[in-house]
């Protein structure tokens, strides 16, 4: 996990995700998963790329079940971007890190308006 990366758990996920100003953006991936642990690096980058502006975490879901069961989340890597703690947007799958980036722009931006 990266340094600006955080973990959260399904005791936490309110307090550092529901109830967060601005927007947070939440991998959910599994020790196990390829895709995740491709993935993962490119969310650490990205998480240090927007410092100060988005709050990055990361979720096993193997030690959380309860979260991804809230949201749905049948196959990961699964990132979800909540504003103003409301689930705005997912990706599903690996993404390039120029498509992720994109999606975070698009919800800075948004938020700018």
């Amino acid at each position: 996990m990266g340094e600006n990366t955080m973990a959260v758990t399904d005791a936490n996920f309110e307090s550092e995700v529901e109830k967060n100003q601005g927007l947070a953006v939440v991998d959910f991936w599994a020790e196990w998963c390829g895709p995740c642990r491709m993935v993962g690096p490119i969310i650490d980058q990205l998480a240090s790329e927007y410092a100060g502006k988005a709050k990055v975490l990361k979720l096993d879901v193997d030690a959380n079940p309860r979260t991804g069961q809230r949201f749905n989340v049948r196959s990961i890597p699964t990132i979800l971007f909540f504003k103003d703690g409301k689930l705005v947007d997912q990706v599903i799958g690996f993404m390039q890190k120029p498509a992720l980036d994109a999606k975070f722009k698009q919800h800075l931006a948004a938020s700018a308006a």
